[in-house]
């Protein structure tokens, strides 16, 4: 098996410990030695851990002693940069938090109580508020299906880094779909979790309040299972935090209402012809899927959305100092307009979220899940910002990113799903949107569709 790890994923890996037929020393050499050689192509990392041999000698010998803390023992995991760990700066793909961190936050803390080795801080995109990975400190990160185009963002790095093979798995952030958009441009599976069933506490500032969480990325949805049983749980550091609920009921037929457009807003065709043979697979397993619109009105929400970054951005302007002389030109232009909206406004848009919460629960009083595509625009050059066309039509900055902000605001759990690439062998995801705390059922959802799709298919690039 030697020179082979990288292909094993979480669990794999996790099985080939029990059998000893790995080691996490040899692990980590062979990983040192593909992330010399691929990530220069494709930047998925931004700094890594200093003490990654100590890690896997650490690990090695717990695995020697029989004391695994956790299926993770040993198993590679990537952070993102907005993520704090001990050891490295948590820089935000930008120069405003260069200080080296002397401590995890809380979801760190957990993979590292795990025995997870913590590989280091993967690519993001200044302040984590657009839809691909690029900043002026890090430069550009790329697709490993093809490098010429983007991986998404905002994890684009963390994604990058588990679809070449570079992680086993990663945590990233999601705020408006930076899970689970780079996710389905980069053949993986991603969960954005219910707010609060990944609890935060000693991180970096949130400029999205409440509506971004913390959640994993892998390329199996088994892996993913592994990595949520981590990361989940009560934090008293964390109000909003609570415990796991008890596992869904044995299998049975869901309510699956499936939403392929939203409005008259475009959608790539090929996502289309995808995201449609995903719901006729669910059907062929049984479920009651229905095609439809979303059972509530996002046009108030979309009219605010794009504001509540700027406002974010403003607070952060006005109390860390370094903003007004090492944030990029964009971002400070972005905060000054955020500092220009009004109070009542902020303040109609945060009804308008709990106007929306009520009806998304009372949606899913009728339906068990609904089934949207990850992403409107397959994956575009690297370094543009967004697809100024999708499908014919012009399509502004957040065209591409129309199905995913909603789930945020309600504070539902989404987990995107790989499903039939397109034509020219590019991935495309679809998104499972779940009650509060549903987490259990969207995963074993994702297991059945998994096991009726025929696997993982590695990037040819991740090969070379």
């Amino acid at each position: 098996m030697a020179g082979d790890f990288w292909r094993l994923g979480a669990g794999g890996l996790s099985d080939a410990y029990v059998r000893q037929e790995a080691c996490p020393v040899q692990v980590i050499a062979e990983l040192r030695e593909r992330i010399a050689r691929l990530n220069p192509g494709i930047n998925a990392y931004a700094a890594l851990a200093p003490d990654l041999e100590a890690q896997a000698e650490e690990s090695a010998e717990r695995l020697r002693q029989g004391r695994a803390q956790s299926p993770l023992e040993g198993v590679p995991v990537a952070l993102k940069d907005n993520l704090v760990m001990r050891g490295l700066p948590a820089a935000w793909g930008g120069e405003v938090f260069d200080a080296v961190q002397t401590r995890d936050e809380l979801p760190v803390q957990r993979l590292r109580a795990a025995g997870a080795i913590l590989i280091g801080k993967t690519t993001c995109p200044e302040f984590a508020v657009e839809g691909y990975t690029a900043s002026r400190t890090f430069g550009v990160t790329r697709n490993p299906w093809n490098p010429e185009l983007t991986p998404g963002g905002s994890s684009g790095g963390a994604v990058a880094a588990v679809a070449a093979g570079l992680a086993a798995a990663a945590l990233g952030t999601d705020g408006g779909g930076s899970i689970r958009r780079p996710a389905g441009h980069t053949g993986l599976f991603g969960l954005k979790p219910t707010i609060g069933a990944v609890p935060r506490h000693g991180g970096l500032p949130q400029i999205l309040m409440d509506f971004e969480v913390a959640g994993p990325l892998a390329r199996s949805a088994r892996d993913l299972r592994l990595m949520f049983g981590v990361l989940t749980g009560a934090g008293r550091a964390d109000p909003a935090s609570r415990g796991r609920l008890p596992v869904s009921p044995a299998r049975r037929s869901l309510k699956v209402l499936y939403v392929e457009t939203f409005g008259d807003n475009p959608c790539d065709p090929a996502i289309r012809h995808s995201a449609r043979a995903a719901a006729d697979v669910l059907a062929s397993l049984g479920h009651e899927v229905t095609a439809g619109p979303l059972p509530f009105d996002l046009a108030p929400l979309d009219r605010f959305w794009g504001s509540f970054a700027q406002i974010g951005l403003a607070h952060l302007a006005a109390t860390v100092p370094a903003m007004a002389e090492r944030a990029s030109p964009q971002y400070l232009e972005m905060a000054a307009r955020g500092s220009g909206i009004p109070a009542p406004d902020l303040f109609a848009a945060l009804e308008e979220v709990r106007r929306l919460r009520s009806s998304v629960s009372q949606a899913f009083g009728e339906w068990d899940v609904m089934v949207t595509p990850s992403a409107a625009a397959q994956p575009w050059p690297a370094a543009e910002a967004y697809p100024p066309v999708i499908d014919g039509q012009a399509a502004g900055p957040r065209g591409h990113a129309v199905y995913t902000g909603w789930v945020n605001a309600s504070g539902h759990p989404g987990l995107a799903v790989p499903v039939q690439p397109d034509a020219a062998g590019l991935p495309i995801g679809i998104q499972l949107v779940g009650d509060l705390h549903s987490e259990d059922l969207l995963l074993s959802l994702a297991e059945e569709m998994e096991q009726a799709g025929g696997g993982w298919r590695w990037p040819r690039y991740a090969l070379g």
